[in-house]
């Protein structure tokens, strides 16, 4: 009997600590700091670096926008920024997240300070916690100049009257979410002459690794970092994302330099069309008509990135059919 009341109150204890974490994860994060008192200047530099890296590199119109699912790559087609692209349970994702609309029609109420704290540390207006397929994790090591100019872009948008869903974790999601903001660790963009630091600001700001990983409730599972192997599910069945390690069996060891550069550029070729796709055919979430906007010296910078990361023996079975 003495033995049971002691146990009883063990785990009494440990339910108490259980909640008190719960209040306090809910109530006191995020804590990444307020949003700076920040006012962008909208000169046409910083416009034409931010429609460059928004479209191109950091390729925030991928999400932000409406794609076109029954084209190979899904191509953009319209929406511009309007948002609502939504990554669900069914990809594997742990709940119900819609990109928001970044077109002044919901921005406009926000300050330039609260747009940079959410792209950087990923703590939105109202001060909630945003999931990390928002990629403020790499934004927030980048440098602030950059976040500026994509900044000074999208104050440009067309208006888009699109109001899109709240996002929904699931538990335990919904209190975790609230530890996955993180104060920004923010960088100097590295001189294009040095290719291969140039290359790693640029794989970060692009997210190459957070699609060609093995990922497990959203998260990269670390060493497996480049590898590929990310699932992406749909009613026809699933695709997974190549080896870009130099792996020369497994990944692209066996690519030259002018053959990476050109697997992008021909998507940008003025005689490229994307295919339509048949109803059950499998597609490829690689938006390859956005980064295939990369001017060639950045591709041949990430190129030369990916030379120095470890190779990772890992045969990728690229689709598979339900």
């Amino acid at each position: 009997m003495k033995a049971l009341k002691i146990t009883g109150k063990i785990l009494a204890g440990l339910v108490i600590v259980v909640v008190a974490a719960m209040i306090y994860v809910k109530a006191a994060l995020p804590d990444t700091g307020p949003a700076p008192d920040l006012k962008v200047e909208l000169t046409p530099a910083r416009i034409e670096r931010g429609k460059y890296l928004a479209n191109h590199v950091t390729v925030c119109m991928d999400c932000h926008s409406t794609r076109d699912w029954t084209r190979y790559a899904g191509p953009l087609s319209g929406g511009l920024g309007g948002g609502g692209e939504a990554f669900t349970q069914e990809m594997g994702f742990p709940g119900k997240f819609f990109a928001p609309n970044i077109t002044p029609y919901t921005l406009a109420s926000w300050t330039d300070g609260e747009v940079f704290r959410a792209v950087t540390t990923g703590v939105n207006k109202e001060g909630k916690a945003l999931f990390p397929v928002m990629g403020y994790h790499r934004f927030g090591q980048l440098d602030p100049e950059d976040i500026y100019s994509v900044i000074a872009y999208i104050r440009g948008l067309a208006p888009i009257q699109n109001d899109v869903p709240e996002s929904e974790a699931d538990f335990p999601v919904n209190f975790l979410i609230n530890t996955m903001p993180q104060k920004a660790a923010f960088t100097k963009r590295p001189a294009e002459t040095d290719q291969v630091a140039y290359g790693k600001y640029l794989i970060t700001a692009t997210g190459c690794v957070d699609c060609h990983s093995k990922t497990e409730k959203g998260s990269v599972v670390p060493g497996t970092e480049f590898g590929g192997g990310m699932e992406f599910s749909s009613p026809n069945g699933v695709v997974r994302s190549p080896n870009i390690t130099m792996h020369k069996e497994t990944g692209i060891g066996n690519w030259t330099k002018e053959a990476f550069v050109a697997r992008f550029k021909a998507y940008t070729d003025s005689a490229y069309v994307a295919p339509k796709l048949a109803p059950d055919e499998l597609n490829s979430p690689m938006p390859w008509t956005m980064y295939g906007g990369m001017k060639e010296q950045d591709l041949s910078a990430i190129f030369a990135y990916l030379n120095t990361v470890k190779p990772i023996e890992h045969q990728v079975v690229r689709m598979e059919k339900r």
